[in-house]
């Protein structure tokens, strides 16, 4: 059975290739900008909703009147980025019948667009361009020209769709891909249930801690230099576009360090279990910030407000997010089995006699059942809880 991939694959361009690739950038977002002032406009003054392909339409006008600007670049490509407005837009009026917060789409601006899509392998872009060349892989962009290619892992599967990312002072391609191999793994008869936290992002049901490498916490100092150096530049000025920079590379270091330590704790999981059990946790809601308490007389109360952003930062610091993403992916993959379950009592029941209290937890750390006297760690327990429901779910699945 195939699946599908990205894969993502370092630029190396030249001084002018850099910019051209910035200008195409701009271009789009330009073209972005103006798509969606044009639907605001025109629901504003007639009542009218413009769609995707009127928008379409209009673009060989759009690209007739400006050969040296938008003409320049691939015409498919400013489809795919009408069709991402077009997307933002059918999101928001799906957020709004479902009574969340709408969130209407915004302007891009310079730094709020980094990507740029091909919908087909050779329309504006194509990969390997010069299969040939004895030592290098080149891609080539239409109106940037053959971009040398960092390839460091084989590209498997059919390639859909091409993208050119900027991820601060590095460019990137991604290769969506069709198809790709599953590399199914032995089966080990073993099945775990792993329990998420802060002091240890995972723990799994026969008492393993994955280490907690608090990438974030171990730049901090950095970061908040960085930032209180930036606080003090000129807006619009040289020294303030380097500090952003200098602030950009600090962040995109941690995402790296925080995606290579999940896939590395993912893919250990993955080997060692068939079946993997773990909480369904709602993540955003979780590091939501604390309530104000009004006092009744204009103020406020103490609210909390301070320990729990320290528990959002630790809990985002975690990544669980980024773990249970790249696990789902890994489980595919290797044909093994990944079960959530609803984490409520988890916490708070006993593992031997499942007696549930909220006197059972007497620390973070430390679990007491108050009917049958068991002790154990708590993430454990929690774990061994998490597995035997999954277990249970699956049975009822097989059963039915």
């Amino acid at each position: 059975m195939g699946v599908r991939r990205s894969f993502k694959f370092l630029l190396r361009p030249t001084g002018k290739q850099a910019i051209a690739l910035r200008q195409c950038l701009d271009d789009h977002r330009e073209l972005y900008n103006a798509a969606l002032e044009h639907r605001r406009t025109a629901y504003r003054r007639a009542g009218v909703r413009v769609r995707y392909g009127d928008q379409s339409a209009e673009l060989k006008h759009i690209r007739a009147g400006d050969p040296d600007g938008q003409g320049r670049w691939s015409f498919s490509s400013q489809q795919a980025t009408l069709r991402r407005l077009d997307k933002a837009f059918g999101a928001f009026f799906d957020r709004l019948k479902a009574g969340r917060t709408p969130g209407f789409p915004r302007f891009k601006g310079r730094g709020r667009f980094n990507t740029v899509e091909w919908p087909k392998d050779g329309d504006g872009c194509r990969r390997d361009s010069q299969p040939h060349h004895p030592t290098a892989t080149y891609v080539r962009v239409q109106g940037v020209g053959h971009v040398r290619v960092h390839r460091h892992r084989r590209v498997l599967g059919t390639v859909k769709t091409i993208s050119v990312k900027r991820e601060g002072a590095r460019w990137f391609v991604v290769l969506s891909c069709d198809d790709v191999p599953a590399g199914t793994l032995p089966v080990t008869g073993a099945v775990a249930g792993i329990d998420l936290g802060v002091a240890s992002p995972a723990t799994t049901s026969d008492g393993r801690h994955l280490a907690d490498p608090r990438h974030l916490a171990v730049t901090a100092g950095r970061l908040a230099a960085a930032q209180r150096d930036l606080a003090r530049k000129k807006r619009g000025s040289r020294r303030r576009r380097k500090a952003v920079a200098r602030v950009a590379a600090l962040h995109a270091k941690v995402r790296r360090q925080r995606l290579d330590s999940a896939h590395k704790a993912a893919l250990t999981l993955v080997r060692d279990h068939d079946v993997i059990v773990h909480e369904a946790l709602k993540i955003t809601n979780m590091t939501k910030r604390a309530a104000p308490r009004p006092d009744g007389d204009g103020g406020h109360l103490p609210n909390g407000a301070a320990a729990k952003s320290g528990l959002n930062r630790s809990i985002l610091d975690a990544g669980w997010g980024v773990f249970l993403t790249i696990l789902s992916h890994k489980a595919e993959s290797a044909g093994r089995q990944l079960i959530a379950v609803n984490p409520t009592n988890t916490s708070r029941t006993c593992a031997e006699c499942e007696h549930c209290a909220k006197d059972n937890r007497v620390t973070q750390a430390v679990f007491r059942c108050t009917a049958c006297g068991h002790t154990a760690h708590a993430d454990i327990n929690a774990a061994i809880n998490i597995l035997r429901a999954g277990l249970a779910l699956r049975d009822a699945a097989q059963a039915a």
